[in-house]
């Protein structure tokens, strides 16, 4: 099966597109790819991948003997996106208006594996999808985030090592500092009572902070209520909002 894993790579069909064409999850085409041989497969996702790669049989002679051409390749794609399934489509799901084709395919990998960690289901992939969704909202303020995100795909071998998407110094000076770190911690040279100090400074960090937001949510709490009392409203509307905010920006003004 190597060389049916070298020919896919070399066709650019990630695993992620080959388990929607199969119509199974990502871990079954990993599965399958362990395999002795395509005579191996169920029948039916046999037939399929044959067709695909428009072929009678798949001994390993004939896949090693198929050329990848730009013609082959553009034929194997076009096999590929008209064969998977239209409700796999993202273009059903969400309006994905301004964003070209490229922009789409992303989107619909990415919707289609945190749909499989949900469907998987229990603690862990649950936990794992909705800390995804927390990245995504804490990128902007976060800028080390994109600099793992970076790190991650460099170490994966997705992307090269000196492509920087990022500011280049910082993100460089932190893949040293990350990798580093990630050497000490997987060789056992970190152990649990020599960062117990660090990890202590780390939560009584997240504690300063969740009560300074805390702080800053009451305090918008009161006024609100203060901008409602004053201008005689019981809550905010669609008809009183710009009203109301501006009330809120007097009355923060008079504070400072």
């Amino acid at each position: 099966m190597e060389i049916l894993n070298d020919l896919l790579q070399e066709l650019g069909i990630s695993k992620v597109k080959l388990a929607k064409y199969l119509g199974v999850s990502r871990q079954m085409v990993y599965n399958y790819l362990t395999l002795d041989g395509l005579e191996k497969w169920p029948k039916e996702k046999k037939i399929l991948l044959l067709q695909l790669l428009d072929i009678t049989d798949g001994s390993e002679n004939t896949i090693k003997g198929l050329k990848v051409t730009t013609d082959y390749l553009l034929e194997v794609e076009k096999r590929l996106n008209a064969n998977i399934k239209k409700e796999d489509n993202i273009d059903n799901c969400f309006d994905l208006t301004g964003l070209d084709k490229e922009s789409k395919n992303l989107l619909g990998d990415i919707f289609f594996l945190l749909k499989e960690k949900l469907i998987e289901g229990g603690y862990t992939n649950n936990a794992t999808v909705r800390y995804i969704y927390y990245l995504l909202q804490s990128v902007n303020n976060v800028p080390e985030i994109k600099y793992i995100l970076g790190y991650i795909a460099k170490t994966n071998g997705f992307i090269k090592p000196d492509e920087f998407a990022y500011d280049e110094d910082r993100q460089f000076i932190f893949e040293g500092i990350l990798y580093s770190g990630l050497t000490l911690y997987n060789n056992g040279g970190a152990s649990k009572s020599k960062v117990a100090e660090s990890r202590r400074r780390f939560i009584q960090e997240i504690e300063q902070k969740n009560e300074e937001k805390m702080s800053r949510t009451q305090q918008l709490d009161i006024i609100k209520v203060q901008a409602l009392q004053e201008l005689g409203y019981d809550d905010i509307n669609e008809s009183n909002a710009a009203e109301v905010f501006e009330k809120f920006a007097e009355i923060q003004s008079r504070r400072i």
